[in-house]
């Protein structure tokens, strides 16, 4: 096993060194657009397409190769079968959302927020933008392996659809980086959004973080490390005050207790270490214990934090927000839990927005921003529903063979 990690540390070194060799991002262009005039800071199409490619190629390549060294199990494949499966089964409704996702007038691809590999964003702009706008980062799921900003396009589209914009934050995944490259990128894109997304429409003084699977364990482990960092007073590139509320959906937040949990699901135990760069750092990337050992001038500096679950999630047990929950209640921070009845791990986040209707994730994240503006809850009440994209069969289908 130890060999097997070395070998994969190697590995890493030189995916990323050769990641910064393929590419040398463009400068960031941080200045305020003309009324009525949004200029779009994203690479074209085709050169969208190729990056895409480029680095779904890389990804895979390095996936399958260090598979190599650590193994491939019964398991694994007969999770990566029903993963193809499911998206197979519903793609119907992801073309559509493709569709929108690469030749919709208000999505900006591919803004770049740093100078490592995947550091960019999407942005989902409201068309009505005449008044700064609520905004929402995003951190995208995917198992630490097969996370990608537009996973969030879904969600994008709901939320600007009902004026608020929505910055989704890609990272680099495993085996290009590890926990802490995208705990650094996560945060990084943070503090793109708190700095720049003025200059894209949004108000600087409503920024919310959502994080989504293996996105909410990021994003809650970039959120504890910014209040330790704050509260000891060492230099940082955004503050913790500028984020209204956090909400983590369907997240684990203690990674000891999700080992056996991951490996018996199909995530082998060694590449799951590898992930979190040992077992000896499993405790400085689990945000519960964070906030068990953190002063009280730390968690002091939390915003609300709303962890979202529902309670038939297989992949991650709705008792790892349950569990985070009760800590910060008891540590004196803002916490709530919101359980959804019978939902599985992908129910609140796919399903149900391919359903069309009501979308309780959206209605849920909608009535905390707008708590306390009438005027935009009577707004959100007019806008039109969403129109369902797939069928129910092939939702109730794609139900049965999901892996997670």
């Amino acid at each position: 096993m130890r060999a097997s990690v070395e070998e994969a540390g190697a590995l890493l070194a030189r995916s990323d060194s050769a990641g910064r060799r393929r590419r040398s991002p463009p400068p960031v262009q941080t200045a305020s657009p003309r009324p009525g005039s949004l200029r779009r800071q994203s690479s074209s199409f085709r050169e969208d397409v190729g990056h895409a490619a480029s680095e779904t190629y890389l990804v895979s390549r390095l996936t399958f190769t260090l598979l190599q060294y650590l193994g491939l199990g019964y398991r694994w494949m007969s999770q990566l079968l029903s993963l193809t499966i499911y998206a197979i089964v519903l793609m119907p409704g992801f073309i559509q959302v493709g569709y929108y996702y690469f030749f919709s007038s208000q999505v900006r691809r591919s803004v770049v927020y740093g100078d490592q590999p995947r550091n960019r964003l999407d942005l989902y702009i409201p068309e009505d933008n005449s008044r700064p706008c609520p905004v929402v980062a995003f951190v995208t799921g995917g198992a630490w392996i097969i996370g990608y900003k537009a996973w969030g396009a879904l969600l994008g589209r709901r939320l600007a659809e009902r004026g608020i914009i929505v910055a989704c934050i890609d990272y680099r995944n495993f085996p290009q980086g590890t926990i802490g490259d995208m705990v650094h990128d996560a945060s990084q894109g943070i503090s793109f959004v708190c700095n720049n997304i003025a200059s894209h429409g949004g108000d600087p003084n409503q920024i919310y973080l959502i994080g989504q699977s293996a996105g909410a364990h990021i994003a809650a482990c970039a959120l504890m490390e910014q209040a330790v960092k704050e509260s000891g007073g060492n230099p940082v590139s955004w503050s913790l005050t500028q984020i209204k509320a956090y909400f983590g959906l369907s997240g684990g937040y203690n990674m000891h207790n999700l080992v056996d949990h991951f490996h018996e699901r199909g995530l082998n135990r060694s590449i799951f270490l590898s992930i979190m760069e040992g077992e000896e750092s499993l405790s400085r990337y689990s945000p519960e214990i964070v906030a068990k050992t953190s002063s009280a001038e730390t968690i002091a500096l939390l915003p609300l934090v709303v962890l979202m679950h529902g309670t038939e999630d297989y992949s991650i047990p709705s008792s790892s927000s349950q569990t985070f929950v009760d800590v910060l209640q008891q540590a004196g921070a803002q916490a709530r839990l919101l359980l959804y009845e019978g939902k599985t791990h992908t129910d609140i986040f796919v399903q149900d927005p391919l359903r069309g209707g009501r979308d309780p994730l959206v209605e849920d994240v909608l009535s905390i921003i707008h708590a306390d503006d009438a005027n935009a809850c009577q707004k959100i009440a007019l806008a039109p529903t969403p129109r369902r994209l797939v069928f129910e069969w092939q939702l109730k289908l794609a139900r049965k063979i999901s892996p997670f």
